[in-house]
């Protein structure tokens, strides 16, 4: 079964060259393995990165209130983290991923009027 973990917020470190994606601080980032792959979740407004761990998926939610945090990551070539509060995990192959499916969905209304307007109107 897949589980979804949301992301609490967001936050620049290291003179605005890391974007920690800050999940809730009980979870520990080391029973996260990046895949290096994203989806959408258009019904939710959302981005998932997906890790994995002991063959079972865990979708890493990056909702609509995070998307200008994830744009200043792609304009500014920031590495993307995962942050526990303790420690931080790389999401490798963040911004490819991201900047492919924003391609993908512009003009494109298999992801639904909404999702397309909204990423339209952010990553422009």
């Amino acid at each position: 079964m897949n589980k979804k973990v949301e992301v609490q917020g967001a936050l620049w470190n290291d003179e605005g060259k890391e974007l920690l994606l800050e999940i809730d601080s009980t979870l520990s980032v080391n029973d996260f393995e990046p895949r290096e792959q994203m989806l959408v979740d258009s019904d939710h407004l959302s981005f998932i990165y997906i890790t994995e761990k002991n063959d079972d998926y865990t979708y890493i939610m990056l909702h609509e209130s995070l998307w200008q945090q994830l744009k200043q990551a792609l304009v500014f070539n920031g590495e993307v983290y995962l942050h526990d509060g303790k420690e931080k995990l790389k999401l490798p192959l963040f911004q490819e991923e991201l900047q492919y499916l924003i391609e993908n969905i512009r003009g494109n209304s298999n992801y639904g009027d909404e999702m397309v307007e909204k990423v339209e109107a952010m990553f422009e």
